[in-house]
């Protein structure tokens, strides 16, 4: 089983970018997969948040197992300032749900300015833009069904106050966990040119009779 890493060059700017910003927003919103939170979790993000508090939400996990899903959300909430919500594309009166949570973890500043500045972040092809698009109510963030659809950061006002900072989809410089590369290729976290399709189906064919037999 071969090594998988894909860092292009917009994914190092992007990420020093957000580092520089960091510590002018109120608040970090990361967008994990429901499938493989602890896979699409960026492990520099633990470095550079600090005190922040944060938002993880379990994108698509109406792909994913709910039990599962709620274990992973208990985890999550053990780490300092952290709270989490998992979402879905059908049910929008629960997307709307994060805009209250940011206010509830952030419900006043000393300045006096009532305005929100969340930054949103997540691996390539985790939900980001359609997440927005639907808090925005109208298309705002371009979608794709393949990584790295959005390249530049972008500012997006919601209700609430809240402003959204959105930022390119990044991984990190080296995937040291060889089974975490690939369950990233599978979830199309990783460009089809960075890794071997034939790899990737023997991989999610060993997973799933691993992990789910009767199927």
């Amino acid at each position: 089983m071969a090594n998988i890493n894909w860092y292009p060059g917009h994914m190092h700017k992007a990420s020093k970018e957000m580092r520089n910003i960091i510590p002018e927003v109120d608040l970090i919103i990361e967008i994990l997969d429901a499938r493989i939170p602890f896979s699409s979790e960026n492990p520099m993000l633990a470095d550079i948040r600090g005190d922040k508090p944060c938002i993880k939400v379990l994108s698509k996990s109406d792909l994913a197992d709910p039990v599962v899903t709620q274990q992973w959300q208990d985890y999550l909430e053990q780490q300092k300032g952290v709270k989490t919500i998992a979402l879905t594309t059908e049910e929008p009166e629960k997307m709307h749900g994060l805009l209250s949570l940011c206010r509830k973890m952030i419900p006043a500043k000393e300045t006096g300015d009532e305005r929100i500045e969340a930054m949103i972040m997540g691996i390539p092809n985790v939900g980001k833009s359609t997440l927005i698009n639907n808090l925005a109510g109208r298309m705002i963030a371009r979608t794709g069904n393949e990584p790295a659809v959005t390249k530049n950061q972008q500012r997006i006002k919601l209700d609430h106050g809240i402003v959204l900072l959105d930022t390119p989809g990044v991984l990190w410089p080296k995937l040291e966990n060889k089974h975490g590369g690939y369950r990233l290729a599978i979830t199309g976290a990783i460009k089809e040119t960075a890794v071997s399709n034939d790899d990737i189906a023997m991989y999610a064919v060993g997973y799933f009779r691993r992990k789910y037999p009767e199927l």
